[in-house]
């Protein structure tokens, strides 16, 4: 019994500063895995024999273990369950680029405030705009729902909303036409339009958005899938560049 608790503790160390480090949950406190039998006395029957003393400590010892090896395993189950929930949101947050991008110098515009092409002044730009030939393939950037998909010559043309959940959506805007219909349910890589120049564009391209929680936040920061490091901080440099956006 003394080297299945041994066992037990290591397992319990790794469950807490391991597995559920890894995915963000809280370590199962001390007190509930080493918690005690309360209620009548459950080793009565054990007293007055030859060696009870023993008889009942060993007693003890053995559901104390039985009850912490319960509550690992119940452990072990909602480990699991965090994991394939964990899996889904790996594959559903955006995380690779709109538009194949082999030369980074083909993303036009970052976020930030930038000139407006038709206005001539200095205007929030609340997505990225990568410069690519009309027809040019378009990549859903994570898995999640297709919520909206609108045809028109004004604004951002024409354009699809992803819901990817757990807070996340984004926007293709400038589309020359749509691959996926929208109630659709789509994966990440998959083809979901071709660049256009539709609505306030002033060249063919994409307009891209990421949006966290309804707030539209800079598309430089989701691109961890497919950039290395070097190329990463090339994207940053361009994105940070005051340079003309494209609508």
């Amino acid at each position: 019994m003394s080297q299945a608790e041994e066992v037990l503790a290591d397992v319990q160390k790794r469950d807490d500063d391991i597995y559920r480090v890894i995915l963000e949950a809280e370590p199962i406190p001390k007190e509930i895995r080493t918690a005690g039998f309360g209620g009548v006395n459950r080793y009565k029957k054990l007293q007055g024999l030859k060696n009870s003393e023993l008889i009942v400590e060993s007693s003890k010892k053995l559901d104390q273990i039985t009850k912490q090896l319960y509550i690992q395993s119940k452990s072990y189950d909602h480990v699991i369950e965090m994991a394939m929930a964990k899996e889904k949101m790996i594959a559903s947050i955006p995380a690779i680029q709109p538009i194949s991008n082999s030369d980074l110098r083909r993303m036009a515009s970052g976020y930030g405030m930038r000139m407006h092409p038709i206005y001539k002044r200095m205007k929030m730009h609340t997505g990225m705009d990568f410069s690519a030939e009309r027809g040019t393939e378009i990549y859903a950037t994570g898995a999640g729902k297709v919520v909206h998909t609108e045809t028109s010559r004004r604004g951002y043309g024409n354009k699809i909303i992803i819901d990817h959940g757990y807070g996340y959506k984004t926007l293709y805007a400038h589309m020359s036409s749509f691959n996926v219909r929208q109630g659709q349910e789509i994966t990440r890589g998959q083809t979901i339009g071709y660049v256009g120049n539709t609505g306030t564009s002033v060249s063919p391209h994409l307009h891209y958005e990421v949006w966290k929680d309804d707030q539209k936040v800079n598309p430089v920061n989701f691109y961890f899938n497919d950039l290395t490091p070097a190329e990463y901080e090339r994207m940053i440099e361009f994105s940070s560049q005051q340079t003309q956006s494209f609508d």
